[in-house]
């Protein structure tokens, strides 16, 4: 089968890889077996019928070397992301390309008497008038593109010469425009005292598997340089966030001690299970100059270092309000109002709290962000969220603020919706509010942490996760 076929079966039908590797065995104990008949035979440069064998078994492995190539690339190589186009219906004059012969003509140039013989298939491959005399080997280099040219009068004249024999491409000038890729190989024919009386040669259009060939090479070069891109961004966006995110890790207390009213905090951030790129979730807790502090959980749409640069923005501007004393709901317009400014397409959710540890109580808000969750006493539940809209989704929006009496011992859990499905919201924290006898047990807010990270760690998520503990 043509290697070209081949491959055209093989993209509308991926085999096995077990099958391949079979056909790639048959291949190779083919190929080597006419090589071993191409070194055993006795040819007689004198006889038209042997030299056409020999060319023949010569054409025959070059043509299960492409095979071998194409069945490699099958096996081994990503597939094109997109089919290639399909090459142009072929004209009367352009040799067919589902048959080996129809692609391979012959020529032989008599030196004695300047004589010149061609095949039927050697003028539809040049695209030549059949009626038209064949061209001598002066005048063969005319229909030849002229950076082949020399490649062509030095294979020529190391046969003629020195007797070696000719093995190499160049590309044809078609009469009507076209360009074809030719093969060619060709020896001496000697005469009875050993001089050169003739070139015979064989030509084979190979244009069409050069162009596969050629499409699956740039294809592999494109997502290399896609997989190099995706990897320099990742590793940027991790950068950046890892830049952004509070630089705290493990147990942080607000204000430092054991005295009334202290938070004992920790977080964690979970990636997808992809891991493709990262996400816009964040998770913040700064101590406020007026003594309070500031928890906040979020999540801005899509990946990559454009969303993790919006997550930075939003987050910088989120701790330079809460700084300057604004209020949860009122800051949470504000960060509307600037992601409606700047990252037009992407929408955020946002649950943003502040803490007053000498009256132990929560002023909150939220933009269609999972509220709070709120364990005392062994049991669990969700705090009721005030209203509030996603972030960039309606310009002007205004927020509502909640208050929350807690108590020390309370422990408090904010999350983004990627800790599971976002479909499964309800679930996601029934799941969480069934841990409250666990979180009981445990004595700091790591010792949560840990907890939460062991139910939901190795779960599939098809987002990144972030998760905060506070505990009075």
């Amino acid at each position: 089968m043509p290697s070209h076929v081949f491959a055209d079966h093989a993209a509308a039908q991926p085999p096995e890889r077990g099958a391949v590797d079979a056909l790639i065995s048959q291949t190779r104990r083919l190929r080597g077996e006419v090589d071993a008949v191409r070194r055993d035979s006795v040819i007689d440069h004198g006889d038209p019928e042997g030299r056409w064998q020999r060319a023949l078994c010569d054409l025959a492995v070059h043509q299960l070397n492409d095979l071998d190539d194409h069945l490699a690339q099958l096996r081994d190589g990503p597939p094109p992301t997109e089919a290639p186009a399909a090459p142009p219906a072929p004209t009367p004059e352009e040799p067919r390309r589902g048959s080996l012969l129809s692609r391979v003509g012959s020529a032989e140039w008599n030196l004695l008497n300047d004589e010149a013989s061609w095949s039927g298939e050697l003028y539809q491959i040049l695209g030549r008038d059949p009626a038209a005399p064949p061209l001598s080997l002066d005048e063969l280099p005319a229909l030849v593109h002229n950076e082949d040219q020399p490649q062509l009068t030095a294979m020529v004249t190391d046969c003629l010469i020195d007797g070696k024999p000719i093995d190499g491409e160049f590309r044809i000038m078609r009469p009507d425009g076209g360009v074809r890729q030719v093969h060619m190989m060709g020896e001496p024919v000697l005469a009875a005292d050993g001089s050169t009386a003739s070139m015979w040669a064989v030509l084979r259009d190979v244009s069409e598997l050069r162009r596969s060939q050629r499409v699956v090479r740039e294809t592999r070069d494109s997502l290399q340089r896609h997989r190099d891109r995706a990897h320099t961004e990742h590793r940027l966006a991790v950068e950046l966030q890892e830049a952004v995110l509070p630089p705290w890790r493990g147990a942080l207390r607000f204000p430092p001690g054991d005295g009334p009213g202290t938070l004992d905090l920790a977080a964690h951030y979970l990636p997808s299970s992809a891991g493709a790129l990262t996400g816009g979730d964040w998770y913040d807790a700064l101590q406020l100059p007026d003594g309070q502090a500031l928890l906040s959980v979020g999540d801005l749409t899509g990946q990559g270092v454009a969303v993790t640069s919006g997550m930075a923005m939003l987050l910088g501007a989120l701790r330079g309000m809460a700084v300057a004393g604004a209020q949860p709901g009122r800051l949470m317009g504000w960060l509307n109002q600037l992601l409606d400014a700047t990252v037009k397409t992407a929408l955020g959710s946002a649950v943003c709290c502040r803490y007053d540890p000498a009256e132990h109580r929560l002023t909150w808000a939220q933009a269609g962000h999972p509220a709070p969750l709120l364990f005392r006493d062994g049991t669990g539940r969700a705090l009721t969220p005030p209203d509030g809209e996603l972030l960039g989704a309606t310009a002007g929006a205004t927020y509502g603020q909640a208050d929350e009496q807690l108590r020390p011992g309370d422990l408090l859990l904010l999350h983004t919706d990627g800790l599971v499905s976002r479909c499964d919201r309800e679930a996601a924290t029934g799941r969480l509010l069934s841990l409250a006898s666990r979180f009981g047990g445990a004595r700091t807010a790591q010792d949560c942490v840990r907890t939460v990270v062991e139910e939901f760690g190795e779960a599939p998520r098809e987002d990144d996760a972030c998760l905060l503990i506070a505990r009075i």
